[in-house]
C-alpha cells in the first residue's frame, strides 16, 4: 500500500473476506461485481478501487445487472431506516405531491415495461430532474436502457466506494449484517 491509502480503504483491504463481501453487497447487490472487487484486494488507493469497480460493472451480464438493480429502492421510496438510500434520494425530500405522484406512476410504468426498478444516480438531482429522466428513458428500447442502467450503476458504485474509502471511522452496523462480523 502507498501513502495515498485512506483510513476506510485500509480497513477494507484488511477486512476478512466475509466482512468485505458484506460491505460490498451494501454498495452493490451483484455478487459478480463484489467477487471481482474482492479478487483484486489490496488496493493501493481509492482510484485503483474505482477503476476496478468500473471494469467489474462493464463485465456484468444481464442477470448480474438484474441482481444489482434488485438492491435499489424505487425513486421516491428509499429503504426505511437506510441513511444511504435517503441521502442519495435527498432531492425527493421536499418534492411537491404532484411530482411524487407522477414519479410513482412513472416508476410503475417503467417497471412494467422493463421488468426492473428505474435506476438513476440520484445524488445531487432534484425531484423534477429525476422525473424528467424517467420520462425521457421510458420509451427506450430494452438494450439501450440496459446500457444506460449500467452507466448509472457505475456512477452509484463509484460514489459509494469513494465514501467507503475516506471514512475515518467504521460505520455503525446495518441491520443486514450478522452479529459478530467486524466491519472495515
Amino acid at each position: 500500500m502507498t501513502s495515498s491509502s485512506t483510513p476506510g480503504l485500509s480497513r477494507f483491504n484488511a477486512a476478512g473476506e466475509e466482512t468485505a463481501r458484506a460491505v460490498l453487497h451494501e454498495i452493490c447487490a451483484s455478487a459478480a461485481w463484489g467477487s471481482a472487487i474482492l479478487a483484486q484486494r489490496p488496493y493501493r488507493d481509492a482510484e485503483e478501487l474505482l477503476t476496478a469497480s468500473d471494469a467489474a460493472v462493464a463485465r456484468l451480464g444481464a442477470a448480474d445487472l438484474t441482481e444489482a438493480m434488485a438492491g435499489h429502492p424505487p425513486i421516491g421510496r428509499p429503504k426505511p431506516g437506510d441513511a444511504v438510500s435517503a441521502r442519495e434520494q435527498r432531492g425527493m425530500a421536499d418534492a411537491p405531491d404532484d411530482i411524487r405522484a407522477e414519479i410513482l406512476a412513472l416508476n410503475l410504468a417503467y417497471q412494467e415495461r422493463f421488468g426492473h426498478v428505474f435506476l438513476i444516480c440520484a445524488t445531487g438531482l432534484t425531484a423534477r430532474q429525476m422525473r424528467d429522466a424517467i420520462r425521457n428513458r421510458i420509451d427506450n428500447g430494452p438494450e439501450r436502457e440496459r446500457e444506460i442502467v449500467r452507466g448509472e450503476l457505475g456512477r452509484i458504485n463509484r460514489i459509494r466506494l469513494a465514501r467507503l474509502a475516506v471514512q475515518e471511522h467504521s460505520p455503525p452496523p446495518r441491520r443486514s449484517e450478522r452479529e459478530g462480523a467486524d466491519r472495515p
